[in-house]
């Protein structure tokens, strides 16, 4: 019996393990990806939280072997810009920092063993469906044909405009980011604690780092803007010199880490994306921030995509009709996603507090944590959830 064919426009993390999972579903999934082969070679880091790892176990992953090139990154500690600990809090024992770049190279393995095609420079343009199947055009001028249509392509996804045209656009949350890696000494005590993630409020902007167990640290910083930044507004040079400026006075190893020898990369902006209200049609659907995009500080982006891609393909299997399927995807999904996004909206407000904010979240930071945590892990709705 011929299997039905899934288009998937997207390679990155939600659309490879959505091949994964419709693989395992009965499908016959082919990966299309925009980007060119090894132009995400390079990258920033992620981490993987315990829901994200029990949602690769669904597929019969390994999670020891997809995040191989990863660490354990289970606690993490608050200071402010004056250096002094605010709290430390659990990130649950399995939680897992890794390159993103890794992580992808790990997943695309997994699909290449299982036969799933991959092609790339195949940035998707259109696409029509009718009552039997679904064409995609693809910015070269070429066409895919398929029972399904899985968008996967990013918080700029051009499958949500085609699939709602006047649809809510990415919204800009006031943010930049940016991060790295360094590969020789920082001038400048650093906690190595294994397994320990460290953030601060500097006075300027927020920072984070975390020590590799080959002795490199691993950084990210948030830099408050008003207006988004745009290709040109900086050099390689000026992006470091400007990072280093923002975190001089504060009472931490910010600025150290960034000037010692290795990769800074950036800026980018941070964005997430609004309730989305329309999610698919018959044969078509979006999934990962091509539905629901996230902003970083929620530390669920990664996991988020592994949950929707799994419980796609638990939806679609065995179904005669795809849009049954896909109508029970959105019911499972929607309101813990949304739930999540605003989650990590709020969390990011608290990095662009003013001098006056900046005080009161310093003062009320231990207290309301204390109280937060007194009944138990605020956080245990996101990270005990299981894909079933």
């Amino acid at each position: 019996m011929t299997k039905p064919i899934a288009l998937i426009a997207g390679g990155g993390i939600a659309g490879t393990v959505a091949a994964l999972a419709l693989s395992r579903a009965g499908w016959a999934p082919q990966v299309f990806e925009a980007r060119t082969e090894g132009a995400d070679d390079q990258g920033a880091w992620l981490t993987v939280a315990v829901n994200g790892l029990n949602a690769l176990r669904v597929l019969g992953l390994d999670p020891a072997d997809v995040l191989a090139a990863g660490f354990g990154t289970p606690s993490l500690t608050m200071f402010n810009g004056g250096g002094r600990q605010l709290a430390r809090l659990p990130l649950g024992a399995t939680t897992t920092t890794i390159k993103r770049a890794d992580l992808y190279a790990a997943l695309r393995r997994a699909a290449v063993e299982r036969g799933i095609p991959i092609a790339y420079a195949k940035g998707l343009r259109d696409f029509t469906e009718g009552p039997n199947g679904v064409t995609v055009t693809f910015a070269d001028g070429t066409t895919a044909s398929g029972d399904l249509l899985v968008g996967a392509d990013g918080i700029r996804s051009r499958t949500r405009e085609a699939l709602d045209p006047g649809g809510p656009t990415p919204s800009y949350l006031g943010l930049l980011n940016a991060g790295g890696f360094t590969d020789g000494p920082v001038d400048a005590v650093v906690d190595r604690t294994p397994g320990m993630v460290h953030m601060a409020f500097g006075r300027r902007a927020f920072f984070g780092w975390t020590t590799a167990p080959d002795g490199s640290v691993w950084w990210f910083a948030n830099p408050p803007s008003k207006q988004p930044v745009r290709p040109g507004d900086f050099t390689a040079e000026s992006w470091r010199s400007h990072l280093i400026e923002l975190f001089e006075d504060d009472a931490l190893p910010a600025a150290a880490i960034i000037r010692a020898p290795g990769q800074v990369l950036g800026p980018w902006n941070t964005d997430d994306l609004p309730r989305a209200p329309v999610w698919r049609s018959r044969r078509a659907v979006l999934i990962g921030d091509a539905a629901h995009a996230v902003a970083p500080s929620s530390g669920q982006g990664a996991s988020m995509a592994f949950e929707d891609a799994v419980t796609l393909g638990l939806c679609l299997d065995g179904r005669r009709d795809p849009a049954d399927g896909l109508a029970d995807y959105e019911r499972r999904r929607r309101g813990r996603v949304e739930r999540i996004v605003a989650v990590g909206r709020r969390n990011g407000s608290g990095k662009a507090a003013g001098p006056i904010g900046a005080a009161v979240r310093d003062a009320m930071f231990p207290l309301v944590t204390k109280l937060l945590y007194r009944k138990g892990d605020p956080q245990a709705w996101i990270l005990d959830h299981r894909v079933a």
